[in-house]
């Protein structure tokens, strides 16, 4: 499902922003991408305070969660990025809690954060993926290593399975770099994820919204220095190149809405979420990465991007998220829904 985003822009109001109570925007945290959680959650802190929020900044690095009680917390802006922020673990806590908070919820963070999980639902719905193999713990020896390239093609990719903003992934070339691949992506995570490379344009595209109301937002291309879309490229390089209008063809642009909607759907995200994909050369078929459930909002971030092209502001974008948070079980301590 692709169209206009279902965002009343009207009803973004200072009023609003005043009706959301005490907001604790959730940033830092413990996980390899915490230098950029802490920037996207700067962004949205300053963002809603902006608009009327009564918003703080909340490090679960330094301060225990159960603490959110103590402040009276009405709602939370999760702005955590990888492992204990994005993975459903957070989502746990703050569902024990009885604490409305922003994004997915348990179990759509957890398989989303895992990509080798996501994979398998995704190819149980029928959605396109690149081919895949899962290196165990135990079967990462040097033998088993140098056979995945013989079912996977050359070059492939390597990355850790619950890590995101491109860390710990190489792009091998070659069957001697291998182990040295394999061995850099088990830093981050026992298990290993290799993946055909599907050389093509790198696309990436948001959702906002759940179920039936899902919808896609304009589609952002994404050209890198070399080819190279790594963490510097990602996050504090003026060298890579964001499209939004995509440059994709209205129909490329519609089956890429319409795909990565029912990969959201498939996966139970709610709220927003940004999917991540690769549009083949040889045939412009796209294929499925990965789904992130709490994107950056950094000033190179991609989601207010393509919400700006959408007619939607950041602090607008911002202010949506946050009235639409919410819980797996709102009969708990009766969530708060605006």
């Amino acid at each position: 499902m692709s169209g206009q985003p279902g965002v009343d822009l009207a009803r973004l109001t200072p009023a609003l922003g005043a009706a959301m109570g005490r907001v604790a925007v959730l940033m830092g945290g413990f996980s390899a991408e915490r230098e950029i959680s802490l920037l996207s959650g700067g962004g949205v802190l300053q963002a809603l305070r902006a608009i009327g929020v009564d918003a703080f900044a909340f490090d679960p690095a330094g301060r225990d969660l159960s603490q959110l009680r103590l402040e009276g917390v009405d709602r939370v802006f999760i702005a955590l990025h990888g492992r204990y922020g994005e993975d459903g673990t957070v989502q746990g806590a703050l569902e024990l809690l009885g604490i409305p908070y922003t994004g997915s919820g348990v179990m759509a963070s957890a398989l989303a954060m895992d990509k080798t999980m996501t994979k398998r639902v995704w190819l149980a719905e029928g959605l396109p993926t690149p081919r895949w193999k899962w290196l165990a713990p135990d079967g990462q020896g040097r033998e088993a290593v140098r056979q995945v390239p013989d079912s996977l093609g050359l070059p492939l990719i390597v990355k850790p399975p619950r890590e995101g903003s491109s860390i710990g992934i190489t792009k091998v070339q070659g069957y001697s770099q291998m182990q040295d691949a394999v061995t850099l992506a088990a830093r981050y995570y026992a298990d290993v994820l290799c993946e055909e490379f599907i050389d093509g344009q790198e696309i990436t595209c948001p959702v906002l919204g759940q179920g039936a109301t899902a919808v896609a937002l304009p589609v952002v291309r994404i050209i890198a220095p070399e080819g190279k879309y790594d963490y510097q490229n990602k996050y504090f390089s003026n060298d890579t190149a964001y499209l939004c209008p995509s440059g994709l063809s209205p129909a490329e642009e519609r089956e890429v809405q319409g795909l990565v909607v029912a990969a959201y759907r498939a996966l139970g995200c709610r709220g927003w979420g940004r999917a991540d994909l690769m549009v083949r050369a040889s045939d412009r078929r796209p294929f499925l990465l990965e789904m992130n459930t709490a994107p950056g909002m950094t000033g190179h971030s991609l989601v207010p991007m393509s919400a700006r092209a959408a007619g939607i502001r950041y602090e607008q974008l911002c202010l949506h998220l946050l009235a639409e948070a919410g819980l797996d079980h709102p009969a708990h301590r009766g969530g708060a829904k605006v």
